[in-house]
């Protein structure tokens, strides 16, 4: 962020500060306007997809796995829960999730909502203070504009910045606690599908290992309590989950903010949206390699995994950019600010906090999907900068 005595930083401040109090009291407006003394209003339940994380662990922890992934019994529970105006609502998560969210089986709904979207709130702000502590940290934490989306939506983006961005904040100093962070990551693997590319390139042997614990002992522990057929059935949703949302457009485009998305409301057939996704998932791989492989200052290589993983994954939604708070200090880095200008580091963080506001009306105004076009700038100023640093010697071998 901005340091101390800039002199736009007071101006940056007071609109934050701006933000972050009307966002706050916009979402309880909605709640009340929206739901009033019921838990659901026009198809859409009281904390939105929320209803997912806390119906799929119940389900799981109270003799009835077989629901989850059977949807007239699975959207029949829910309609007991919150009533039975209830929109389309799918459990498209692997079950290591059910591991994961356990604890949301022992809460009522409501506090279970309260539980969950506070305590991810709590682990992110948590996890940013390794970047940025003290007051700048609360205050970007607060006023990050994905936190109010993510809460809009009663997703899960706080906790997976709080597992992606805080393991790359621990990655120099405790490379196996962080690599486990990283593995929890499992339950959303298209943001961990760089991962093995920076820490192979990195010799970061010991946050392999880490991530291998956790992940495996994540996907162990599900076979061992609910068994594979738990799992082959949700690969038979996945597989349909990715026709008719992510292939067809079903759920609609203006949440969907991926490279794949913007081929296909361009026209894209379903082949040719998925080759222009892997030309540039390959080439995102080849940028976060060669800054891993090279020794590079971490705000550097952090920034440029991030932003490639965002590139290179074909789901990415508006609400998973809670870990752009991440990005925007490190882009503003001295490390960083060393390469490219300050403008042009402000700029590519505007661009990236706005988006998940923006990224939903641009596409219902235009029918166009924007997300790479605002993500894009942020990671031409990495590339930049490692063209622009001389060639070091690869990176140590890990600790």
């Amino acid at each position: 962020m901005i340091p101390e005595g800039h002199p736009n930083d007071s101006r940056i401040r007071t609109i934050a500060t701006i933000w972050a109090v009307a966002a706050g009291l916009f979402y309880c407006y909605d709640i009340l306007r929206d739901t009033g003394r019921t838990l659901t209003a026009g198809g859409r339940p009281l904390g939105d997809d929320y209803v997912n994380f806390w119906s799929g662990p119940f389900l799981a922890w109270h003799g009835r796995l077989g629901d989850i992934y059977h949807w007239p019994i699975y959207h029949a529970f829910q309609q007991g829960i919150v009533g039975e105006d209830l929109g389309a609502y799918v459990y498209a998560y692997p079950p290591v999730l059910l591991i994961l969210t356990a604890p949301l089986a022992a809460l009522p709904y409501l506090p279970g909502l309260a539980a969950w979207l506070i305590g991810g709130w709590l682990c992110f702000w948590r996890s940013l203070r390794l970047a940025l502590p003290g007051r700048e940290g609360l205050l970007l934490a607060a006023a990050t504009p994905a936190v109010f989306v993510n809460a809009y939506s009663g997703q899960n983006g706080t906790w997976t910045a709080a597992f992606f961005g805080g393991g790359l904040c621990l990655l120099e100093r405790r490379p196996f606690v962080a690599g486990m962070l990283m593995g929890l990551l499992i339950y959303k693997p298209q943001l961990g599908l760089l991962l093995p590319v920076a820490f192979i390139a990195g010799r970061q042997w010991w946050a392999i290992v880490g991530a291998s614990l956790s992940a495996g002992s994540l996907l162990l522990a599900s076979l061992a309590w609910f068994g594979p057929e738990l799992w082959r059935e949700y690969l038979g949703v996945g597989t349909l989950m990715r026709q008719v949302v992510l292939e067809q457009g079903g759920a609609g485009w203006n949440r969907l903010i991926s490279v794949f998305a913007s081929a296909r409301v361009l026209g894209a057939e379903v082949a040719a949206a998925y080759a222009v996704q892997a030309i540039v998932g390959v080439i995102a791989a080849a940028v976060v390699a060669i800054a891993w492989l090279r020794n590079e200052p971490m705000p550097i290589k952090s920034a440029t995994l991030v932003l490639g993983t965002c590139l290179a994954t074909p789901y990415l939604q508006d609400y998973d950019l809670v870990v752009g708070a991440f990005v925007v200090v490190w882009l503003t880095r001295p490390e960083m600010l060393a390469y490219c200008s300050e403008r042009a580091a402000l700029v590519a963080c505007g661009l990236i906090l706005t988006l998940p506001l923006l990224a939903s009306p641009l596409q219902n105004m235009t029918g166009l999907v924007f997300g790479p076009l605002f993500l894009l700038p942020g990671f031409v100023l990495t590339a930049r900068a490692l063209v622009a640093r001389p060639i070091l010697m690869p990176a140590a071998t890990a600790r």
